[in-house]
């Protein structure tokens, strides 16, 4: 699996562009965020440390804009009828897990990002902190820490824990 995703990426950028710089767009990407970037690093024998900050970084380079502009550019979206089915479907997402992010306010948002499963991350968690109005000086902390842990969890499962504490 890892070596077929490897092999798709190069395929994509096939005038020899970096492992790095594939791991760090990959990383950039929704729903691949840092737990596919990892995978991608690890396939072209990137140093952890390298990988881990490479995939970080990539994942929380769009965020910020996410929880700042998301709602705006939704606006915009819905004046001009550009894929206003799917906005509402992101919404309606948003409202039905609303109760479970907002009964434990931060906890439930960092968790949310945290735990590296289908259809949770940092795209949608900065999405969630946009859509229930969290106000943005707390929402980053608590996407950048998510991500952090979502990143050290993804670390663990490709790297093992021998290449992360050098044993």
């Amino acid at each position: 699996m890892t070596e077929q995703l490897v092999t798709w990426f190069q395929g994509l950028f096939s005038d020899g562009i970096g492992g790095e710089i594939i791991a760090f767009l990959a990383s950039l990407l929704p729903v691949i965020e840092c737990r596919g970037g990892m995978i991608i690093a690890k396939g072209f024998e990137i140093p952890f440390i390298k990988a881990f900050l490479l995939c970080y970084l990539g994942n929380m380079l769009p965020l910020p804009f996410i929880i700042l502009f998301i709602k705006k550019i939704f606006a915009f979206m819905r004046k001009h009828n550009i894929l206003t089915g799917f906005i509402e479907k992101l919404e309606g997402k948003t409202a039905k897990n609303q109760d479970k992010v907002m009964k434990y306010k931060q906890w439930g948002l960092l968790l949310f990002i945290a735990i590296p499963l289908p259809g949770t991350g940092g795209w949608t968690g900065s999405l969630f902190a946009a859509l229930l109005n969290i106000d943005f000086k707390k929402a980053l902390p608590i996407v950048a820490l998510g991500v952090f842990i979502a990143d050290i969890i993804m670390s663990v499962l490709t790297y093992g824990t021998g290449a992360i504490f050098g044993f």
